[in-house]
């Protein structure tokens, strides 16, 4: 499924706003701050717009699926912000292999905790206050355990 709502229009306040002017609500305070910096470039985006589903049940059910953070339409990407500590960034990793193959002509990045911890110092930014972030184990290897 793909909602249409576009997102990346420049907004009076310092949230990032939908086109109806509303401010997005976001699952993690990085996902914020990534649509700030989206948003200051005027790089269109939308926020969660599309679920993949990756397996199924008998009866065709979708029982597993993975929806990225951001969607670039003017440059057909995905993009899926991890911020998380390794397991859960394992995990990630498979559902991304996953989306892979079901659906070849996706395209979709992945962008880890050191990606987002070097732009917010490329840009004299601050890491989401809620949580700091810390070295992971992707930051010294970057295979899966």
């Amino acid at each position: 499924m793909i909602s249409k709502r576009m997102h990346g229009q420049r907004s009076e306040s310092a949230e990032p706003a939908s086109s109806l002017g509303k401010p997005e609500v976001f699952a993690h305070p990085s996902e914020r701050i990534a649509a700030q910096i989206l948003d200051y470039y005027e790089i269109r985006w939308e926020y969660e717009p599309t679920t993949f589903a990756l397996e199924w049940d008998s009866r065709g059910n979708p029982v597993s699926s993975f929806t990225p953070d951001f969607y670039l339409p003017d440059l057909e990407l995905y993009i899926e912000l991890t911020t998380m500590n390794q397991k859960l960034v394992t995990r990630k990793n498979r559902k991304v292999r996953k989306l892979r193959e079901l659906y070849p002509h996706v395209n979709v990045i992945i962008f880890y905790q050191r990606d987002f911890r070097n732009l917010l110092l490329k840009y004299g930014l601050h890491a989401p206050s809620e949580k700091p972030l810390e070295p992971t184990e992707s930051d010294v290897c970057d295979g899966e355990s």
